[in-house]
């Protein structure tokens, strides 16, 4: 049974190898400075963007910085569309104050795994595996 399983895992691999040495085909092409220049339409993202910055919390949040909301607004309506839409796509993904707890939690586990496997000494509640 065990010869048989064996016989058919290499029957299978054989091809496998064989053909991970083929070259795959690729397509290139010269990219004019006109297509650079002429980034997609934005739909909407200016709006997400302003709207995200007419919210109280986030011209708290700048005032704290020092920044003031009409420079950054400003700062804003000088973007190109692709950069807005990029804007707009990290507004959406991260609330104002949403990241910090994220953070937060990687630093504590990772600083959990290094005490761990005894690269460090942080945590008294843990114990090394060394």
């Amino acid at each position: 049974m065990l010869k048989t399983f064996y016989r058919f895992v290499a029957s299978v691999l054989m091809p496998c190898i064989a053909l991970a040495g083929l070259p795959l085909a690729s397509q290139a092409a010269i990219v004019s400075t006109e297509e650079v220049i002429a980034a997609p339409v934005a739909d909407g993202s200016r709006e997400r963007v302003h709207a995200f910055f007419q919210r109280d919390d986030v011209r708290a949040a700048l005032q704290e910085q020092g920044v003031s909301a009409d420079d950054a607004m400003a700062r804003v309506n000088a973007m190109s569309d692709a950069e807005v839409a990029q804007l707009a796509h990290r507004v959406d993904q991260a609330p104002a104050g949403s990241g910090v707890v994220g953070v937060l939690f990687s630093v504590f586990l990772i600083l959990l795994v290094t005490d761990i496997l005894g690269f460090t000494k942080v945590f008294p509640f843990t114990r090394s595996v060394r």
